[in-house]
């Protein structure tokens, strides 16, 4: 046999690496498949294990809900925002909350100063909730609400306003995010203590499963794990870890599994390797298929589907050359169609300078559309289905994932992993090799490390100091023209209730229709489970 011989200067081959680490060979075939079968591994779309799809038809019964993260300033001039949204055809809205918001805290609390109306929407009370959807039909809109730490309480003012518009809680639709698990991994956004914030989680679960049944009242988030540093494989298997941890709970609870496993939602980011993120998502509806059904004995088919939404990388977004980032977006948005997704949000192209603008907001939603309208991708579900590259690399996910997530029930679960600080050094370590990377350009970005020029800067939304001031003079109205002795007899309720062993939503709804404050509400929880130090450090 004549054997090739390299020509002088030729370089030796270095296999490539997916941003997990997996290697990848020139050439895949048959025998890189599931040695357990293809279709016992794989099966069909809509059928177990759902690597394939949830559904059999996949999107020639429907498109994906196609979603534009939205908030800034005040809920007023986010309530245009939404309009302009649906009138560019959104089907499902999404809202960003501002950081005062997201930590629990008023406009006018001193620690918000410079803050209110910066990174998403100032709301304080229900005034400002009813005056995000005005004009907005919440019978007829799906509604996503990124909140974790205040979350029963912002879904209480959205099933106020429903209530005031005459919608019967089991109309209402949407999700709301409620996962203070992926906080204590990565993001940072918590108060109380684990088992003090898990009970609240718990109870806003067991609440939408018996009152709002549309509704998810939980989105278990591997996006802020996967955007603090961690790889596709880490993202999966924490993101799971943690869905494990609330089943087993709400089982203890004394629910039955078949009654709330199909009111449990999840959200995962779509990064840049292509086809290690349709491989992620395919390996994640198959994780979730065979532990709920295997470990958790749940017994209705609908029990055993992992519902997903998805969005595009912002961390992979870059400040230069901000119109590259266009490409990008539609490279993962394409990635999360073809790997299933149920609900999509494409990131703007200006979102690494600012809060995006108008022009930026309708091309990243037009991204969405041309998906679904233009090219054919819709046509047949899971179209990479049996290429050999693919399933080989879904199985290598499957199964490090799957090790990943027995590392963290050996550790004892989720919560003592958290104490340990496992997350956080996993987490560490993998931004840690990634900039590494990218220094001595083993990774390159386009604009960043490699083909990097001068670009000119584009228009981007600011936000003056004075949304602000606005929205603190009308908070310090609502104060004065409010009922302050039934806020201060619902609030003392929810101390009751937190004391106590009771559900805490009916009480938070109380305290919310009379029109108390979040930061009210937060503090009254804060002097009955105290605070919890800063994991990791």
């Amino acid at each position: 046999m004549p054997v090739l011989e390299k020509s002088a200067g030729e370089k030796e081959e270095i296999e490539p690496l997916t941003l997990s680490g997996i290697p990848v060979r020139l050439i895949y075939g048959p025998e890189d498949l599931s040695p357990i079968g293809f279709e016992t591994a794989i099966g069909r779309p809509g059928r177990y294990p759902f690597t394939r799809g949830l559904k059999s038809g996949g999107y020639r019964t429907g498109h994906w809900t196609m979603r534009q993260f939205a908030g800034h300033k005040t809920a007023k001039d986010t309530n245009e925002r939404f309009k302009y949204l649906l009138a560019h055809g959104e089907t499902g809205l999404s809202t960003a909350f501002d950081l005062p918001t997201l930590m629990g805290l008023d406009s006018d609390d001193p620690r918000s100063l410079g803050e209110v109306g910066r990174e998403g929407v100032a709301v304080d009370s229900l005034a400002d909730m009813e005056a995000l959807f005005s004009g907005i039909d919440i019978a007829k809109v799906s509604t996503s609400m990124t909140i974790n730490l205040p979350a029963p309480i912002l879904l209480c003012m959205y099933l106020a306003v429903a209530k005031k518009q005459g919608v019967p809680f089991k109309r209402v639709r949407g999700t709301c995010q409620t996962d203070i698990l992926k906080e204590y991994i990565a993001q940072n956004e918590y108060l109380f203590p684990p088992e003090a914030s898990l009970r609240i989680v718990l109870d806003t679960i067991e609440f939408c499963v018996r009152e709002v049944p549309r509704f998810y009242p939980i989105s278990i988030s591997g996006y802020h794990i996967r955007e603090a540093g961690a790889d596709a494989v880490q993202e999966l298997a924490f993101t799971l870890a943690d869905g494990r941890e609330y089943v087993e709970r709400l089982i203890k609870r004394g629910l039955g599994v078949d009654d709330f496993a199909s009111h449990l939602s999840f959200f995962f980011d779509v990064h840049n390797y292509f086809f290690e993120e349709i491989g992620k998502l395919r390996a994640a509806r198959r994780i979730w298929a065979t532990m709920m059904k295997e470990e958790f004995g749940a017994k209705r088919e609908i029990s055993w589907m992992l519902p997903m939404h998805c969005q595009t990388a912002g961390v992979s977004l870059t400040a230069q050359q901000p119109l590259t980032n266009i490409v990008r977006v539609a490279y993962q948005a394409l990635a999360a169609v073809l790997g299933g997704t149920q609900s999509l949000h494409t990131n703007s192209y200006d979102e690494a300078l600012s809060l995006p603008t108008d022009q930026a907001v309708r091309i990243a939603l037009r991204t969405q559309q041309i998906l679904a309208f233009e090219s054919g991708v819709t046509d047949t579900p899971d179209p990479f289905g049996g290429s050999y590259y693919l399933e080989s690399l879904t199985d290598e996910i499957f199964s490090r994932s799957s090790a990943l997530m027995k590392k963290i029930k050996d550790l004892g679960g989720v919560v003592p992993a958290i104490e340990k600080g496992f997350f956080h050094r996993e987490i560490a370590e993998t931004a840690y090799r990634f900039e590494v990377d990218l220094a001595e350009k083993r990774r390159k970005i386009v604009s960043v490390n490699v083909f990097a020029s001068d670009s000119q800067r584009p228009k981007i939304l600011e936000i003056k100091n004075s949304v602000e001031a606005r929205q603190v003079r009308s908070l310090k109205k609502l104060r004065k023209s409010r009922d302050n002795d039934a806020v201060k007899k619902a609030l003392a309720r929810v101390k009751d209730a937190a004391l106590g062993t009771t559900n805490i939503l009916p009480s938070i709804m109380e305290a919310v229709e009379s029109y108390a404050t979040v930061g009210e509400i937060i503090s009254v929880l804060k002097d009955s489970f105290g605070e919890c130090p800063v994991f990791g450090n």
